[in-house]
Protein backbone atom coordinates (compact mmCIF):
# COMPACT_ATOMS: atom_id res chain seq x y z
CA UNK A 1 0.00 0.00 0.00
CA UNK A 2 2.67 2.34 0.98
CA UNK A 3 4.53 1.75 -2.60
CA UNK A 4 1.37 2.28 -4.38
CA UNK A 5 1.19 5.82 -2.97
CA UNK A 6 4.62 6.91 -3.27
CA UNK A 7 3.98 5.81 -7.30
CA UNK A 8 0.91 7.69 -7.08
CA UNK A 9 2.85 10.73 -5.68
CA UNK A 10 5.01 10.23 -8.66
CA UNK A 11 3.16 10.54 -11.00
CA UNK A 12 0.48 13.26 -9.79
CA UNK A 13 4.55 15.40 -9.37
CA UNK A 14 5.17 14.66 -12.82
CA UNK A 15 1.81 15.74 -14.12
CA UNK A 16 2.05 18.97 -12.71
CA UNK A 17 5.47 19.42 -14.13
CA UNK A 18 4.13 19.14 -17.57
CA UNK A 19 1.29 21.06 -16.68
CA UNK A 20 4.03 24.08 -15.48
CA UNK A 21 5.77 23.47 -18.21
CA UNK A 22 3.31 24.34 -20.42
CA UNK A 23 2.12 27.13 -18.73
CA UNK A 24 5.04 28.66 -18.50
CA UNK A 25 5.40 28.58 -22.40
CA UNK A 26 1.71 29.66 -23.26
CA UNK A 27 3.22 32.59 -25.49
CA UNK A 28 5.51 30.29 -27.08
CA UNK A 29 2.68 27.42 -27.60
CA UNK A 30 0.67 30.09 -28.78
CA UNK A 31 3.04 31.48 -31.28
CA UNK A 32 3.95 28.23 -32.64
CA UNK A 33 0.03 27.47 -32.60
CA UNK A 34 -1.16 30.84 -34.62
CA UNK A 35 1.37 30.40 -36.98
CA UNK A 36 0.55 26.75 -37.77
CA UNK A 37 -2.51 27.98 -38.19
CA UNK A 38 -2.14 30.83 -40.27
CA UNK A 39 -0.13 29.28 -42.81
CA UNK A 40 -2.72 26.63 -43.38
CA UNK A 41 -5.18 29.11 -43.81
CA UNK A 42 -2.83 31.13 -46.53
CA UNK A 43 -2.28 27.76 -47.79
CA UNK A 44 -6.30 27.53 -48.50
CA UNK A 45 -5.71 30.49 -51.02
CA UNK A 46 -2.15 30.16 -52.46
CA UNK A 47 -2.64 26.03 -53.36
CA UNK A 48 -4.11 25.54 -56.88
CA UNK A 49 -7.60 24.73 -56.58
CA UNK A 50 -8.77 21.53 -57.79
CA UNK A 51 -11.90 21.13 -59.60
CA UNK A 52 -14.37 17.52 -59.73
CA UNK A 53 -16.92 17.16 -62.15
CA UNK A 54 -19.35 13.93 -61.49
CA UNK A 55 -22.25 12.40 -63.71
CA UNK A 56 -24.30 9.58 -62.42
CA UNK A 57 -25.54 7.09 -64.86
CA UNK A 58 -28.48 4.51 -64.41
CA UNK A 59 -27.51 1.01 -66.07
CA UNK A 60 -30.95 -0.40 -67.53
CA UNK A 61 -30.07 -4.16 -66.85
CA UNK A 62 -33.11 -5.84 -67.97
CA UNK A 63 -32.21 -5.96 -71.73
CA UNK A 64 -31.23 -4.58 -74.96
CA UNK A 65 -34.71 -3.09 -75.09
CA UNK A 66 -36.32 -1.23 -72.69
CA UNK A 67 -39.43 -3.86 -73.06
CA UNK A 68 -38.42 -7.08 -71.17
CA UNK A 69 -41.46 -7.62 -69.26
CA UNK A 70 -43.19 -8.09 -72.29
CA UNK A 71 -40.73 -9.64 -74.98
CA UNK A 72 -40.94 -13.25 -74.46
CA UNK A 73 -37.48 -13.55 -76.42
CA UNK A 74 -35.70 -11.50 -73.77
CA UNK A 75 -37.13 -14.08 -70.97
CA UNK A 76 -36.21 -17.05 -72.75
CA UNK A 77 -33.25 -16.05 -73.05
CA UNK A 78 -31.89 -14.18 -70.00
CA UNK A 79 -34.87 -14.84 -67.61
CA UNK A 80 -33.13 -17.57 -65.34
CA UNK A 81 -30.15 -15.60 -65.38
CA UNK A 82 -31.53 -12.92 -63.31
CA UNK A 83 -33.53 -14.87 -61.27
CA UNK A 84 -29.85 -15.90 -60.38
CA UNK A 85 -28.37 -13.23 -60.10
CA UNK A 86 -30.98 -10.48 -59.07
CA UNK A 87 -31.43 -7.43 -60.71
CA UNK A 88 -29.37 -5.12 -58.27
CA UNK A 89 -25.91 -6.47 -58.88
CA UNK A 90 -22.63 -5.12 -58.52
CA UNK A 91 -21.96 -4.23 -62.48
CA UNK A 92 -18.71 -4.92 -61.90
CA UNK A 93 -18.95 -5.95 -65.64
CA UNK A 94 -20.52 -2.33 -66.57
CA UNK A 95 -17.17 -0.55 -64.57
CA UNK A 96 -14.44 -2.87 -66.73
CA UNK A 97 -16.33 -1.74 -70.16
CA UNK A 98 -16.07 2.01 -68.20
CA UNK A 99 -12.29 1.05 -67.50
CA UNK A 100 -11.46 -0.29 -70.80
CA UNK A 101 -8.91 0.73 -73.67
CA UNK A 102 -11.82 0.70 -75.87
CA UNK A 103 -13.18 4.37 -73.90
CA UNK A 104 -10.38 5.54 -72.08
CA UNK A 105 -8.36 5.47 -75.19
CA UNK A 106 -10.47 7.78 -76.42
CA UNK A 107 -11.50 9.94 -73.70
CA UNK A 108 -7.01 10.36 -73.73
CA UNK A 109 -7.11 11.43 -77.67
CA UNK A 110 -10.43 13.49 -77.69
CA UNK A 111 -8.69 15.77 -74.50
CA UNK A 112 -5.16 15.19 -76.08
CA UNK A 113 -3.73 14.13 -72.94
CA UNK A 114 0.02 13.77 -73.51
CA UNK A 115 3.02 13.23 -71.30
CA UNK A 116 4.88 16.54 -70.28
CA UNK A 117 8.79 17.03 -68.71
CA UNK A 118 9.19 16.40 -65.13
CA UNK A 119 8.26 19.33 -62.93
CA UNK A 120 8.27 21.13 -66.96
CA UNK A 121 12.13 21.24 -66.56
CA UNK A 122 13.30 17.18 -67.04
CA UNK A 123 12.86 15.63 -70.45
CA UNK A 124 11.62 11.99 -70.74
CA UNK A 125 11.26 10.37 -73.78
CA UNK A 126 7.38 9.62 -73.23
CA UNK A 127 7.53 13.71 -73.84
CA UNK A 128 4.46 14.37 -76.07
CA UNK A 129 3.12 10.84 -76.55
CA UNK A 130 -0.58 10.22 -75.63
CA UNK A 131 -1.26 8.62 -71.83
CA UNK A 132 -1.71 4.89 -71.96
CA UNK A 133 -5.19 3.70 -69.89
CA UNK A 134 -3.09 2.55 -66.77
CA UNK A 135 -1.71 6.41 -66.17
CA UNK A 136 -5.36 7.64 -66.41
CA UNK A 137 -6.54 5.57 -64.39
CA UNK A 138 -4.15 6.40 -61.68
CA UNK A 139 -5.24 10.14 -62.01
CA UNK A 140 -8.15 11.52 -60.05
CA UNK A 141 -10.93 9.29 -61.79
CA UNK A 142 -13.12 7.47 -59.83
CA UNK A 143 -15.49 5.06 -61.06
CA UNK A 144 -18.18 3.57 -58.21
CA UNK A 145 -21.27 1.51 -58.45
CA UNK A 146 -23.80 3.45 -55.60
CA UNK A 147 -23.98 0.74 -53.15
CA UNK A 148 -27.77 -1.66 -53.64
CA UNK A 149 -28.48 0.68 -56.94
CA UNK A 150 -27.79 0.24 -60.61
CA UNK A 151 -26.35 3.93 -60.76
CA UNK A 152 -22.79 4.09 -61.31
CA UNK A 153 -20.70 7.34 -60.67
CA UNK A 154 -17.97 8.65 -62.50
CA UNK A 155 -15.69 11.56 -61.53
CA UNK A 156 -12.74 13.69 -62.11
CA UNK A 157 -10.73 16.29 -60.21
CA UNK A 158 -7.93 18.18 -61.83
CA UNK A 159 -6.68 21.96 -61.13
CA UNK A 160 -9.00 22.81 -64.55
CA UNK A 161 -12.39 22.97 -64.06
CA UNK A 162 -12.77 22.76 -68.23
CA UNK A 163 -10.82 19.32 -68.41
CA UNK A 164 -12.10 18.04 -65.24
CA UNK A 165 -15.80 19.05 -67.55
CA UNK A 166 -14.40 17.64 -70.90
CA UNK A 167 -12.94 14.36 -69.55
CA UNK A 168 -16.44 13.64 -67.69
CA UNK A 169 -18.31 14.54 -70.40
CA UNK A 170 -16.29 12.59 -72.96
CA UNK A 171 -16.31 9.45 -70.48
CA UNK A 172 -19.79 9.47 -70.49
CA UNK A 173 -20.54 9.79 -74.75
CA UNK A 174 -18.13 7.15 -75.36
CA UNK A 175 -19.91 4.69 -73.03
CA UNK A 176 -22.95 5.18 -74.23
CA UNK A 177 -21.99 5.28 -77.81
CA UNK A 178 -20.17 1.92 -77.40
CA UNK A 179 -23.45 0.43 -75.96
CA UNK A 180 -25.26 1.50 -78.57
CA UNK A 181 -23.03 -0.48 -81.00
CA UNK A 182 -23.16 -3.58 -78.42
CA UNK A 183 -26.68 -3.35 -78.87
CA UNK A 184 -26.81 -3.34 -82.82
CA UNK A 185 -24.35 -5.80 -83.16
CA UNK A 186 -26.51 -7.85 -80.61
CA UNK A 187 -29.55 -7.48 -82.28
CA UNK A 188 -28.19 -8.06 -85.99
CA UNK A 189 -26.48 -11.11 -84.78
CA UNK A 190 -29.68 -12.61 -83.08
CA UNK A 191 -31.59 -11.53 -86.25
CA UNK A 192 -29.87 -13.57 -88.55
CA UNK A 193 -29.40 -16.65 -86.38
CA UNK A 194 -33.27 -16.25 -85.82
CA UNK A 195 -33.75 -15.64 -89.72
CA UNK A 196 -31.92 -18.69 -90.64
CA UNK A 197 -33.87 -21.09 -88.30
CA UNK A 198 -36.93 -19.41 -89.38
CA UNK A 199 -36.61 -20.30 -93.01
CA UNK A 200 -35.03 -24.11 -92.09
CA UNK A 201 -38.31 -24.64 -89.91
CA UNK A 202 -40.39 -23.22 -93.03
CA UNK A 203 -39.05 -25.16 -95.47
CA UNK A 204 -39.63 -28.53 -93.24
CA UNK A 205 -43.44 -27.81 -92.76
CA UNK A 206 -43.21 -26.79 -96.53
CA UNK A 207 -41.89 -29.89 -97.23
CA UNK A 208 -43.95 -32.40 -94.66
CA UNK A 209 -47.21 -30.69 -96.23
CA UNK A 210 -46.30 -31.49 -99.39
CA UNK A 211 -45.79 -35.09 -98.58
CA UNK A 212 -48.63 -35.56 -96.31
CA UNK A 213 -50.50 -38.60 -97.17
CA UNK A 214 -53.57 -40.51 -95.32
CA UNK A 215 -57.00 -39.91 -93.92
CA UNK A 216 -58.11 -37.38 -91.61
CA UNK A 217 -60.08 -39.03 -88.72
CA UNK A 218 -63.12 -37.94 -89.51
CA UNK A 219 -63.06 -40.59 -92.64
CA UNK A 220 -64.97 -42.87 -90.30
CA UNK A 221 -67.94 -41.18 -90.01
CA UNK A 222 -70.65 -42.82 -91.58
CA UNK A 223 -68.55 -46.15 -91.85
CA UNK A 224 -70.88 -47.95 -89.74
CA UNK A 225 -72.44 -50.13 -92.07
CA UNK A 226 -69.18 -51.07 -93.97
CA UNK A 227 -68.16 -51.83 -90.61
CA UNK A 228 -71.06 -54.37 -89.66
CA UNK A 229 -70.30 -55.48 -92.83
CA UNK A 230 -66.93 -56.68 -92.16
CA UNK A 231 -67.70 -59.37 -89.95
CA UNK A 232 -69.42 -61.23 -92.71
CA UNK A 233 -67.66 -60.35 -95.92
CA UNK A 234 -64.06 -60.43 -96.05
CA UNK A 235 -63.44 -57.59 -98.68
CA UNK A 236 -65.56 -55.15 -96.21
CA UNK A 237 -62.68 -56.72 -93.90
CA UNK A 238 -60.01 -55.71 -95.89
CA UNK A 239 -61.61 -52.19 -96.78
CA UNK A 240 -61.75 -51.48 -93.32
CA UNK A 241 -58.29 -52.09 -92.80
CA UNK A 242 -57.32 -50.44 -95.81
CA UNK A 243 -59.12 -47.08 -94.29
CA UNK A 244 -57.92 -47.77 -90.59
CA UNK A 245 -54.18 -47.66 -91.85
CA UNK A 246 -54.91 -44.67 -93.93
CA UNK A 247 -55.74 -43.21 -90.65
CA UNK A 248 -52.66 -43.95 -88.77
CA UNK A 249 -50.91 -42.55 -91.56
CA UNK A 250 -52.68 -39.40 -91.81
CA UNK A 251 -52.81 -39.08 -87.93
CA UNK A 252 -49.44 -39.07 -87.86
CA UNK A 253 -48.71 -36.92 -91.02
CA UNK A 254 -50.99 -34.03 -88.96
CA UNK A 255 -49.28 -34.36 -86.15
CA UNK A 256 -45.83 -33.60 -87.94
CA UNK A 257 -46.64 -30.85 -89.57
CA UNK A 258 -48.42 -29.66 -86.15
CA UNK A 259 -45.19 -29.53 -84.55
CA UNK A 260 -43.55 -28.11 -87.81
CA UNK A 261 -45.77 -25.25 -87.72
CA UNK A 262 -45.75 -24.64 -84.07
CA UNK A 263 -41.93 -24.28 -84.31
CA UNK A 264 -42.16 -22.25 -87.01
CA UNK A 265 -44.84 -19.88 -85.18
CA UNK A 266 -42.51 -19.57 -82.21
CA UNK A 267 -39.19 -18.84 -84.24
CA UNK A 268 -41.98 -15.94 -86.14
CA UNK A 269 -42.12 -14.26 -83.05
CA UNK A 270 -38.82 -14.20 -82.00
CA UNK A 271 -37.70 -12.84 -85.08
CA UNK A 272 -40.64 -9.77 -84.60
CA UNK A 273 -39.18 -9.03 -81.44
CA UNK A 274 -35.58 -9.47 -82.92
CA UNK A 275 -36.36 -6.76 -85.65
CA UNK A 276 -38.32 -4.44 -82.73
CA UNK A 277 -34.74 -4.81 -81.12
CA UNK A 278 -32.83 -3.69 -84.15
CA UNK A 279 -34.86 -0.96 -85.06
CA UNK A 280 -34.04 -0.04 -80.86
CA UNK A 281 -30.57 -0.79 -80.74
CA UNK A 282 -30.05 3.11 -81.77
CA UNK A 283 -31.11 4.00 -78.38
CA UNK A 284 -29.08 3.61 -75.67
CA UNK A 285 -30.32 1.64 -71.92
CA UNK A 286 -28.16 3.95 -70.21
CA UNK A 287 -30.06 6.38 -68.16
CA UNK A 288 -27.96 9.68 -67.51
CA UNK A 289 -29.21 10.91 -64.17
CA UNK A 290 -26.79 13.43 -63.42
CA UNK A 291 -25.47 15.53 -66.23
CA UNK A 292 -21.85 16.67 -66.31
CA UNK A 293 -22.02 20.61 -66.49
CA UNK A 294 -19.47 23.81 -66.65
CA UNK A 295 -18.59 24.67 -63.10
CA UNK A 296 -18.80 28.23 -61.82
CA UNK A 297 -15.38 29.65 -60.51
CA UNK A 298 -16.84 29.16 -56.83
CA UNK A 299 -17.48 25.64 -57.28
CA UNK A 300 -13.82 24.00 -56.70
CA UNK A 301 -14.01 20.92 -54.78
CA UNK A 302 -10.72 21.46 -52.93
CA UNK A 303 -8.66 23.25 -51.27
CA UNK A 304 -11.53 23.66 -48.31
CA UNK A 305 -11.57 27.05 -46.39
CA UNK A 306 -13.28 24.87 -42.67
CA UNK A 307 -11.41 21.41 -43.50
CA UNK A 308 -7.81 23.74 -43.88
CA UNK A 309 -8.97 25.48 -40.83
CA UNK A 310 -9.79 22.16 -39.06
CA UNK A 311 -6.16 20.89 -40.06
CA UNK A 312 -4.59 23.69 -38.82
CA UNK A 313 -6.27 23.55 -35.37
CA UNK A 314 -4.74 20.02 -35.21
CA UNK A 315 -1.04 20.15 -36.74
CA UNK A 316 -0.62 23.99 -34.69
CA UNK A 317 -1.59 21.81 -31.10
CA UNK A 318 0.84 19.09 -32.64
CA UNK A 319 3.56 21.25 -33.58
CA UNK A 320 3.08 23.20 -30.60
CA UNK A 321 2.90 20.04 -28.43
CA UNK A 322 6.66 18.91 -30.11
CA UNK A 323 7.87 22.51 -29.93
CA UNK A 324 7.73 22.63 -26.29
CA UNK A 325 8.84 19.44 -25.59
CA UNK A 326 12.42 20.20 -27.90
CA UNK A 327 12.80 23.52 -26.10
CA UNK A 328 12.26 22.19 -22.69
CA UNK A 329 14.85 19.17 -23.47
CA UNK A 330 17.46 21.87 -25.10
CA UNK A 331 16.93 25.48 -23.17
CA UNK A 332 19.94 26.70 -21.59
CA UNK A 333 17.78 27.66 -18.62
CA UNK A 334 16.20 25.43 -16.09
CA UNK A 335 13.31 24.05 -17.74
CA UNK A 336 10.06 22.49 -15.50
CA UNK A 337 10.48 18.74 -17.16
CA UNK A 338 14.04 18.88 -16.03
CA UNK A 339 13.02 19.02 -12.17
CA UNK A 340 12.76 15.81 -9.50
CA UNK A 341 9.69 14.56 -8.42
CA UNK A 342 9.49 16.44 -5.18
CA UNK A 343 9.13 20.10 -5.63
CA UNK A 344 8.25 23.09 -3.73
CA UNK A 345 6.81 25.63 -6.10
CA UNK A 346 5.88 28.54 -4.07
CA UNK A 347 7.75 28.34 -0.78
CA UNK A 348 5.74 31.44 0.94
CA UNK A 349 2.57 29.06 0.30
CA UNK A 350 4.14 25.78 0.78
CA UNK A 351 5.97 26.78 4.14
CA UNK A 352 4.45 24.58 5.98
CA UNK A 353 5.30 21.30 3.94
CA UNK A 354 9.33 22.48 3.56
CA UNK A 355 9.19 23.09 7.49
CA UNK A 356 7.33 19.37 8.25
CA UNK A 357 10.80 17.99 5.55
CA UNK A 358 13.44 19.44 7.90
CA UNK A 359 11.44 18.66 11.21
CA UNK A 360 11.49 15.15 10.36
CA UNK A 361 15.79 15.55 9.17
CA UNK A 362 16.15 17.44 12.45
CA UNK A 363 18.48 14.82 13.33
CA UNK A 364 20.64 15.29 10.60
CA UNK A 365 22.46 18.37 8.67
CA UNK A 366 20.59 19.44 6.11
CA UNK A 367 22.25 22.12 2.91
CA UNK A 368 20.74 24.32 1.20
CA UNK A 369 22.26 24.67 -2.11
CA UNK A 370 21.83 28.25 -3.15
CA UNK A 371 21.51 28.13 -7.39
CA UNK A 372 19.05 31.60 -6.43
CA UNK A 373 18.88 33.57 -3.01
CA UNK A 374 15.94 32.76 -1.06
CA UNK A 375 13.28 35.40 0.43
CA UNK A 376 15.12 37.50 3.02
CA UNK A 377 12.75 36.88 5.94
CA UNK A 378 13.13 32.75 4.83
CA UNK A 379 17.08 33.00 4.56
CA UNK A 380 17.41 34.84 8.23
CA UNK A 381 14.93 32.35 9.88
CA UNK A 382 17.18 29.29 7.81
CA UNK A 383 20.65 31.15 9.43
CA UNK A 384 18.95 30.94 12.90
CA UNK A 385 18.73 27.26 12.75
CA UNK A 386 21.43 25.07 14.13
CA UNK A 387 20.94 21.87 11.51
CA UNK A 388 20.79 23.74 8.61
CA UNK A 389 23.43 24.83 6.34
CA UNK A 390 23.13 27.84 3.53
CA UNK A 391 26.06 26.67 0.75
CA UNK A 392 26.44 29.12 -2.67
CA UNK A 393 26.40 26.64 -5.44
CA UNK A 394 29.94 27.37 -6.98
CA UNK A 395 32.55 24.91 -7.34
CA UNK A 396 35.45 25.64 -5.08
CA UNK A 397 36.76 24.50 -2.03
CA UNK A 398 35.15 26.24 0.52
CA UNK A 399 31.42 24.11 -1.67
CA UNK A 400 33.21 20.75 -0.80
CA UNK A 401 34.44 21.45 2.61
CA UNK A 402 30.46 22.73 3.28
CA UNK A 403 28.94 20.26 1.69
CA UNK A 404 31.25 17.15 3.38
CA UNK A 405 29.23 18.63 6.67
CA UNK A 406 25.76 17.73 5.79
CA UNK A 407 23.68 14.63 5.20
CA UNK A 408 21.08 16.15 3.08
CA UNK A 409 20.37 18.92 0.90
CA UNK A 410 17.53 21.35 -0.84
CA UNK A 411 18.10 22.90 -4.13
CA UNK A 412 17.11 26.54 -4.22
CA UNK A 413 16.40 27.32 -8.50
CA UNK A 414 14.78 29.26 -10.68
CA UNK A 415 12.69 27.93 -13.68
CA UNK A 416 14.05 30.50 -16.68
CA UNK A 417 17.30 31.94 -14.44
CA UNK A 418 19.49 28.90 -12.98
CA UNK A 419 21.76 28.02 -15.64
CA UNK A 420 20.38 24.15 -16.97
CA UNK A 421 24.18 23.14 -17.18
CA UNK A 422 24.75 24.47 -13.86
CA UNK A 423 22.32 22.60 -12.44
CA UNK A 424 23.35 19.01 -13.71
CA UNK A 425 26.55 19.78 -12.97
CA UNK A 426 25.78 20.15 -9.32
CA UNK A 427 23.57 17.10 -9.19
CA UNK A 428 26.44 15.16 -10.94
CA UNK A 429 28.45 16.33 -7.73
CA UNK A 430 25.62 15.21 -5.47
CA UNK A 431 25.46 12.03 -7.04
CA UNK A 432 29.10 11.05 -6.29
CA UNK A 433 29.85 12.30 -3.06
CA UNK A 434 26.23 10.14 -2.34
CA UNK A 435 24.29 13.20 -0.67
CA UNK A 436 20.29 12.84 -0.25
CA UNK A 437 18.70 15.13 -2.63
CA UNK A 438 15.22 16.13 0.11
CA UNK A 439 13.42 18.26 -2.73
CA UNK A 440 13.53 21.43 -5.09
CA UNK A 441 12.45 24.67 -3.93
CA UNK A 442 11.56 27.41 -6.40
CA UNK A 443 12.18 31.08 -6.47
Amino acid sequence: MEQYNEVEEELNVNFKNILMAIWNRKFFIAKIFTGVLILFIALTFVLPKQWKVQADLYINKTNNSNLMEINPYAIEEIGNMYGMLGANNSLSNELEIMKSPKIIDKVIRENDLRYEKIFNIIPTPKVGQYWTTEKFLKKKVKFENIKGTNIISVSFKCKYKDKSYNIVKSIVKNYVKLHKEINSEKSKSDKAILKSEYEKAKAELDKKLSHSSGLPSTSLTGAGNLTAMSNFSRSAQNAISNIQGRLISGERSRINVSESAARVSQLASKLEWAELVEEMSDSSKVILLREPYELRDWEYDSPKLLIFILLGIIFGALFSIIGVILKELTDKKLAYSMLGNDVIYNVNKEFKKLSAKLISKSDKKTGFILFEQLPEPLCNQLKNSANVVLIDAEISQTFKNSLSKVDNVILVLSVGKTSTEDYKLFKDILTDMDKNIICEILV
